[in-house]
């Protein structure tokens, strides 16, 4: 396949030919496909007026909103890299990726500004590339993010952006402590936009509640395919999940589709019967279900509350995109299964006669808590630089909300008084909320299990504390 239409080029198109349709909204404003396409122009131009030139990053920390749809639209026009930031991280976790990728811009809305501000002694980006939107003024150090679009052109660039080149530098939890970041190329988005496309059946007909943040790879792949097939997107601006909300915004937004990880729908099917039954839901026609393994029961529950709506499963990874996938009529003929390979991913490893794969024992022993990886080796160094811990070995234990949440069990110092409320209070400006253990338990050093060469034994430990509060 050759001239794929990179995201920018592909908003260009729709704004060409349905440029009165509604592209993208959130839960305050929306925009035409036109509309879309000249802020994602001045942006590019704005960005580039500034200095940036091509290849160089764009950080970006906000919570779900509008303006990202124009960041990511207005980067590819540019042949800059948008640079998600996890909203959750704390302000040296933003400065080690800011610093890490090298950005030569942020962009931070306004209820964020103070973990920037947190971050920007640590920070040697240059002072006059700090850029500022939201409801509030600008203050002091920021340019104003609509300042910006308002002085400059809203025509395209005459940037030369190459398939190859790359498009998102997204991080992703790493094993040794700090994130790694994973580079997706202008190529690889659009590819994986129409294997979306392929796979789920999306026409553009179709429209999409993005629920999951826009800095996670759920939401930028989603988004892309149902932008791709000019479909409208529906960006739920919220900063927390209120399950209510969500049940409210599927019935009235007019999307057919969501992606959500299994504690969302556990809230939801949560909710007093007479609550769901305010809402229609007969629109919902495609529903996803992924990041953390769902139980059978969650599944079943799902479906009935969503009479018309087939449900899919995903297996994937920042660094590959989508892996496998599960369809709607194989969700109970391969019970534990995470689907074949999708469409163009190319061969992988297969554990039974009919293509399908199961899940195997995680080898970094990850914790999915909420639908977000959690590295036990980052949260692990973080608890044991407390001067009164002796020891510490974090896993993931079964929670009902969360799928995982995590735990840490300690060891103490030596006739140290330490107690989980002063744990819990040394981990919240070290490490974002859904890193911290949300448990503890105080033992002995010889009470964690070893292997021969002194290295815990994670998955003992695990069975062992499920074992005992059985």
């Amino acid at each position: 396949m050759t001239d794929l239409l990179n995201f920018g080029r592909m908003l260009a198109s729709h704004a060409r030919l349905a440029p009165t349709r509604i592209g993208a909204r959130d839960l305050d404003r929306d925009m035409t496909f036109a509309v879309w396409n000249a802020r994602a122009c001045r942006l590019a131009n704005a960005l580039l007026g500034l200095g940036l030139a091509k290849g160089d990053r764009v950080a970006v920390l906000a919570y779900n909103c509008l303006e990202w749809v124009e960041i990511y639209a207005a980067t590819a026009k540019a042949g800059l890299v948008a640079v998600p930031i996890n909203f959750r991280l704390v302000g040296r976790e933003v400065a080690f990726i800011v610093e890490n990728c090298e950005a030569a811009a942020i962009i931070v809305q306004d209820e964020l500004a103070g973990v920037v501000e947190e971050a920007r002694p640590q920070m040697t980006l240059r002072a006059d590339r700090y850029i500022h939107f939201g409801r509030h003024a600008a203050p002091a150090g920021y340019r104003d993010y609509e300042d910006l679009l308002g002085r400059a052109s809203d025509g395209e660039t005459d940037q030369l952006v190459l398939e190859e080149d790359p498009w998102t530098l997204m991080y992703t939890s790493g094993t040794t402590g700090n994130p790694k970041g994973a580079i997706r190329s202008h190529r690889g988005g659009a590819l994986l936009s129409l294997v979306t496309e392929i796979e789920l059946g999306i026409h553009r007909n179709d429209g999409a509640l993005l629920v999951m943040p826009m800095c996670h790879i759920n939401s930028l792949y989603f988004f892309g395919a149902f932008a791709y097939a000019e479909a409208t997107i529906n960006i739920c601006s919220r900063q927390t999940f209120d399950p209510e909300h969500c049940v409210r915004t599927l019935a009235e937004s007019g999307a057919s589709f969501t992606s959500l990880v299994p504690t969302h729908y556990v809230l939801m099917l949560g909710l007093f019967e007479a609550v769901r039954a305010r809402y229609r839901l007969d629109s919902i026609t495609k529903l996803m279900i992924s990041s953390a393994p769902a139980r059978q029961d969650t599944k079943r529950a799902v479906m009935e509350m969503f009479p018309n709506s087939g449900l899919f499963e995903l297996y994937g990874a920042t660094e590959t995109g989508w892996v496998t996938m599960l369809h709607p009529h194989e969700q109970f003929s391969k019970l534990g299964s995470v689907g074949r390979e999708c469409v163009g991913s190319g061969p992988i490893r297969l554990l039974d006669e009919d293509g399908y794969i199961q899940p195997v024992d995680r080898k970094t022993n990850m914790i999915i808590s909420g639908g977000e990886n959690v590295y036990p080796s980052e949260v692990g160094a973080m608890i044991g630089a407390h001067p009164l811990v002796k020891d510490v070995a974090v896993i993931g234990v079964p929670d009902a909300k969360w799928c995982e949440r995590v735990h840490a069990v300690v060891v103490p110092v030596d006739g140290a008084a330490l107690t989980e409320a002063s744990l819990t209070e040394w981990a919240k400006s070290r490490v974002a909320g859904y890193k911290r253990p949300r448990s503890f338990d105080f033992v002995r050093h010889e009470d964690i299990p070893r292997n021969a060469t002194g290295k815990v034994l994670y998955r003992e430990l695990k069975a062992r504390l499920v074992r005992e509060r059985a």
